[in-house]
């Protein structure tokens, strides 16, 4: 038995956003019903997230159409570069260049929420914390974290810089150092239970039994919020600072031959611009792994 799967409301409305920045509410509460939510929590977080100023909101009940608002779109965005940046380190695509980059800010007491924005925004970007308003990370952060820092009005307390010689304490190896500064073993535990989640997918989406569309789509959801809860976390270290063998890597195998297989099933046809990305970014992936087993 794979393991329950908690998806998060608001994660579906996102998963759910077209091309066009657009969630059809029939859609919405359809694949809302069959993952177990019920109405009223569909409703409830449609109206929060209208009241945040994420969507706009047209039309009443399964009629109504939600319209992403350009701050949502911009802050998803990212997500599908580190998505394709981790299957390359898997590929050893992006082999790590032995620098560390960090940031560093001071922003006063009166700016407290301009303050806890960027701190937080560090750490969603792979970021650990050196001391008070110091940060580093191992893959090249700054167009982000600049992002971040104007967003905020907060860009002319930022300072960036990188070094190669990083040291806490006695330690200096930067595998060492990565053990220190990352909660390793508890990011290790989501992908495995990330593993436990898409093997039972993988072989109802390549078995022989008919899936109708609204199984895939489901499916495609638990896929994404699964996937989400185990990378949101991981700091993306690169394997040299990791270690082997890595259960990220296998966990993003699987996904990928799940989202291969998805893409197989439902013949390509539109969908959530979400699955489409995933789909992009994980069947390059999905064939390398392919190639591996054949000739490994």
């Amino acid at each position: 038995m794979s393991d329950h799967i908690e998806i998060p409301t608001r994660m579906l409305v996102h998963a759910l956003i077209r091309d066009d920045g657009t969630v059809d509410a029939e859609e919405l509460y359809t694949v809302a019903g069959t993952v177990g939510m019920s109405d009223q929590q569909v409703r409830l977080c449609i109206k929060r997230l209208v009241a945040e100023g994420r969507f706009t909101h047209e039309g009443r009940g399964r009629k109504a159409q939600l319209q992403a608002t350009a701050d949502t779109t911009r802050a998803l965005a990212p997500n599908a570069d580190f998505l394709r940046h981790a299957f390359q380190q898997d590929a050893g695509l992006a082999p790590w260049d032995g620098v560390w980059h960090l940031a560093a800010f001071a922003v006063p007491e009166s700016s407290r929420t301009a303050r806890d924005s960027l701190r937080e925004t560090l750490v969603h970007l792979g970021g650990a914390p050196l001391q008070g308003g110091l940060y580093v990370c191992a893959n090249a952060w700054e167009p982000y974290v600049e992002d971040a820092a104007r967003r905020v009005g907060a860009h002319d307390a930022l300072t960036l810089l990188t070094t190669r010689d990083l040291r806490r304490g006695d330690a200096h190896e930067p595998a060492e150092l990565a053990g220190r500064l990352w909660p390793l073993q508890q990011i290790a535990e989501r992908y495995h239970r990330l593993s436990r989640v898409a093997q039972p997918r993988l072989n109802r989406l390549t078995g022989a039994a008919d899936l109708s569309p609204s199984a895939l789509l489901t499916i495609a959801v638990e896929l994404a919020a699964e996937l989400s809860r185990a990378m949101e976390p991981d700091p993306l270290l690169p394997p040299q600072l990791l270690p082997q063998p890595w259960p990220g890597t296998q966990a993003r195998e699987l996904i990928a031959r799940c989202w291969a297989a998805l893409h197989e099933r439902d013949g390509g046809e539109a969908r959530p611009t979400l699955f489409r990305v995933y789909a992009d970014i994980t069947r390059e992936a999905a064939t390398r792994a392919t190639h591996r087993r054949r000739t490994g």
